[in-house]
């Protein structure tokens, strides 16, 4: 998916479960979401966290 729908529904995803959230690149130009906890690629793939809880 492209970065600007994949930011926005890392925000919504984490503001909804409450918890941490991270957008990550894809092979392609392409990136995906998946809570933190169950992200187990390479960490250097990781664009940004969302943490609802941070201020």
């Amino acid at each position: 998916m492209p970065l600007n729908l994949a930011q926005r529904n890392a925000w919504s995803l984490a503001r909804t479960l409450m918890t941490i959230v991270v957008v990550f690149r894809i092979d392609g130009g392409k990136f995906g979401v998946a809570e933190a906890q169950e992200f187990d690629g390479d960490p250097s793939l990781i664009v940004r966290e969302y943490d609802p809880f941070a201020r």
